[in-house]
């Protein structure tokens, strides 16, 4: 598929050595991901015992590897398939896949403190998806239409809520594609929150500035529905692929590309059946349909709670009172399909989010400052988002005012993030305790701390609201602040950490 003037990349073709030598794990969907984390020790887990997927099983998951922001206590764990699911004979869920920085490197084949770099390298490294037959398409080897007799999207597909609050049951990984209404080339596919309202409606959240909005606008401007497929049950490297978001992948370049240049292969599209766009051929399931023009409905209209769900910073975000609604015209599946699914403020999130963060920063501060910055991490407390760890390593005086550039191109590439830490090459920005050991002897607040008032942030974060910074006048606007808790230059001689005898303690252990 053709690309319109993404940042500098090179197209890596389907079978071509891979240009960094990764040993690319035997996945291309989500099953086989699954049968490569049963082959490794406490990363998988099942339950045949029955739960309820309204409130209970994200209650489950809580103690068994929500992690991230979710309240204390929880843990990272494994990954888990409930098979029983109340009401729902069939049905299996699964959460929490990519809630571990350990799994996600075992299921991509990079280490963990290196997964932003491959990201980064994916980026730079893409391969564009490609179309295959539908007799080819695992998708669609069952197909329920909104036209058959007693269709309800509710009896087939067993839609979790996180908590007794939320507006409804949602799909919390149900990865969106659409195309320009006049181009169909030009593709976005991005996770939303989707709420389900009746047996053929769901709600839509837009965050602002998503690039599959401005084609669900244009449509509507024109009168007409957006075509859409939701896609769910998927290879992990399709779910992190897709989070990238612009000046990295900036509007008309397809995210799939990430994906394909993860594995080495093309992601494999296939044609919907009742609407004109394309869904991806290995997804467990795939939810078909239209967002309708002019068509607005309150988040919670059946519910009532006045809330919508669990979300990143860890709060219980209010419900939307006016969100477009996607008519469903189809539900295609696998036979014996998996329903994927998250805790919405878990480390999963944290996956999601922070590691094509990570990989965004890096290739922007490489290109503007080759070899300063040595590695970025996505914090989880900031759910992936909104704290960010850069590592440097300076070589001059001049490095000084670098690593901080390098801190404001991080800003700048990533609008959500609010704060930025900058650590050494000494210290491990992949442990907390070394990163405020740095803050805690290495920064002095009123002369190593810069903010930056009035810029874009999140509209989930509570504090970017009028109510509690009165100079706020829209939703999502705050002071951004980086932390500089490196060394000056002229002073490293003095801040030298106490050197220890490298020895292998394995042999004290072993005797």
């Amino acid at each position: 598929m053709p690309q319109k003037k993404p940042s500098t990349y090179r197209i890596v073709k389907a079978g071509e050595p891979h240009p960094q030598g990764w040993n690319v794990p035997p996945v291309n969907d989500l099953r086989s991901a699954i049968e490569l984390l049963k082959t490794l020790p406490e990363q998988y887990v099942e339950s045949n015992r029955e739960v309820d997927p309204i409130a209970e099983l994200a209650g489950v998951y809580r103690y068994i590897g929500a992690g991230g922001t979710v309240m204390r206590p929880t843990r990272i764990g494994p990954a888990m398939t409930f098979n029983n699911i109340k009401g729902f004979p069939d049905a299996r869920v699964l959460v929490g896949l990519m809630a571990s920085r350990k799994r996600v490197s075992a299921l991509l084949g990079a280490p963990e403190r290196e997964l932003g770099i491959q990201m980064a390298e994916a980026r730079r490294n893409v391969t564009p998806p490609m179309v295959i037959e539908p007799e080819n398409a695992p998708c669609q080897e069952v197909v329920y239409r909104a036209e058959d007799e007693g269709f309800d999207l509710r009896k087939i597909l067993p839609a979790p809520t996180n908590t007794t609050e939320d507006a409804g049951p949602y799909f919390c990984l149900g990865l969106v594609l659409g195309s320009d209404p006049d181009d169909r080339d030009n593709v976005d596919v991005t996770i939303h929150r989707l709420c389900v309202q009746s047996k053929d409606e769901l709600s839509i959240f837009f965050a602002p500035g998503r690039h599959i909005d401005a084609f669900r606008l244009k449509a509507e401007a024109a009168g007409k529905p957006l075509a859409v497929s939701i896609n769910m049950g998927l290879d992990p490297a399709i779910h992190i692929g897709a989070e990238f978001e612009a000046p990295s992948t900036p509007f008309g370049f397809n995210e799939l590309c990430v994906a394909g240049g993860l594995r080495g292969q093309p992601v494999e599209l296939v044609e919907c059946l009742t609407v004109k766009q394309r869904a991806i051929a290995r997804a467990e399931i795939v939810i078909e349909g239209e967002i309708l023009p002019g068509v607005r409905v309150a988040e919670d209209q059946n519910s009532h709670t006045g809330k919508a769900m669990p979300e990143f910073p860890g709060y219980t975000g209010e419900a939307n009172p006016s969100l477009p609604v996607i008519k469903v015209k189809a539900i295609t599946t696998r036979k014996n399909p998996i329903l994927q699914t998250l805790v919405g403020p878990g480390e999963e999130h944290v996956s999601l989010a922070g590691i094509p963060t990570e990989a965004s920063i890096h290739i922007e501060c490489e290109d503007a400052l080759p070899g300063l910055v040595k590695n970025v991490y996505a914090h989880s407390a900031g759910g992936g988002k909104f704290l960010a760890i850069l590592q440097v390593q300076k070589k001059n005086a001049g490095d000084d005012g670098m690593t901080r550039q390098a801190a404001l191109i991080a800003l700048s590439v990533y609008r959500e993030l609010k704060n930025v830490i900058l650590v050494d090459e000494d210290v491990d920005i992949f442990d907390t305790d070394d990163v405020m050991w740095a803050l805690q002897t290495r920064y002095v607040g009123d002369i190593d701390t810069l903010f930056v008032p009035g810029v874009a942030g999140h509209v989930l974060d509570p504090t970017q609201q009028p109510f509690y910074d009165p100079r706020v006048t829209a939703k999502g606007t705050t002071t951004k602040t980086i932390f500089d808790c490196t060394v000056p230059y002229h002073l490293k001689e003095h801040f030298i950490r106490a050197q220890f005898k490298e020895v292998d303690a394995s042999l004290w252990l072993s005797s």
